[in-house]
């Protein structure tokens, strides 16, 4: 039997909030009378086996509960379906709720924006059968991941501030072949972002001006710059300042190739896959609850 509404959550996100968060979301949509499949998986895998399921059920809505990370489970499941994605956020970067000014501190007034109705269709990025809605980050930041990755302490924001500082130390420009709608760029880079949206790493807009409806990527480059000249450059990211940085360079593109020896991508913040990596704009595959159209162009701080 389709039920109206699947509710899945990471109940590990955000330190624990995810769980919490889920109670709230839980009582408030039942009590509004919606009939609710509450979906918790071991692990990625089983949650994106559970959400597939419910799409092939017929479920008019899945609403996710967590992070990015859970947001891009939800996509692979509802790219292309018609299928609506709700969010309740109880991650750290949430930088999809932020897209579409979603109360990110009140689960029960997000489950209210599920419940008012109001979509919004937005595309996607896409790489062979995978999906992703922030940014592919295929550079300096991808290797703070992987640093972070591989550290076992400390936990949580300041693991990947002394990865970052880490790989600051080490870290030399890297050699890029960009195809770019068939015209192809070699250079050098500090990085290379993709944007189906404007930020990523909660609230750093690196690509910005991406909006989500246009049927197009951002595709930004940062030149070599000193150390200490990334360092200044930044807090920059948080306002979207650095568009002004000489060594700033961006391209809107419906389709772009990234090549670069030795590079594993991340987007929504999860590791996507190692160059080189062909991505392309999927329009309007994603249909979102939303209680402010065209949100993405407006800025919501950290």
């Amino acid at each position: 039997m389709a039920h109206d509404i699947a509710l899945l959550t990471n109940p590990t996100a955000g330190k624990g909030r995810g769980a919490k968060a889920r109670a709230a979301a839980l009582e408030r949509l039942r009590g509004a009378g919606r009939t609710v499949r509450d979906l918790s998986g071991r692990d990625a895998d089983e949650a994106l086996d559970l959400a597939r399921a419910t799409v092939a059920d017929g479920v008019e809505t899945l609403v996710v509960v967590g992070g990015d990370g859970m947001v891009h489970i939800g996509v692979q499941a509802l790219a292309g379906t018609g299928t609506a994605l709700g969010i309740i956020p109880a991650g750290t970067g949430n930088d999809v709720a932020r897209y579409f000014d979603l109360p990110r501190k009140d689960p029960v007034a997000a489950a209210d924006v599920v419940l008012n109705g109001a979509t919004r269709a937005v595309d996607l990025a896409r790489s062979g059968n995978r999906y992703f809605a922030t940014v592919l980050a295929a550079g300096f930041d991808a290797l703070v991941n992987e640093r972070a990755n591989r550290m076992t302490w400390p936990r949580g924001q300041m693991r990947y501030n002394i990865a970052t500082l880490a790989e600051l130390r080490v870290f030399r420009p890297l050699h890029y072949t960009l195809d770019l709608d068939g015209e192809q760029l070699v250079l050098d880079a500090m990085l290379v972002a993709v944007g189906n949206g404007p930020s990523f790493g909660g609230g750093l807009r690196i690509t910005e001006g991406a909006l989500l409806d246009d049927g197009m990527l951002d595709v930004v480059v940062i030149k070599p710059m000193s150390r200490g000249s990334l360092v200044r450059t930044y807090p920059k990211l948080f306002n979207g300042t650095h568009v002004t940085h000489p060594q700033y360079e961006h391209h809107r593109v419906r389709s772009v190739t990234v090549a670069s020896p030795g590079i594993t991508t991340y987007a929504d913040g999860e590791r996507f896959g190692e160059l080189p990596l062909t991505v392309e704009c999927a329009p309007g595959a994603l249909t979102v609850h939303t209680s402010a159209p065209g949100a993405d162009d407006q800025w919501a701080p950290p």
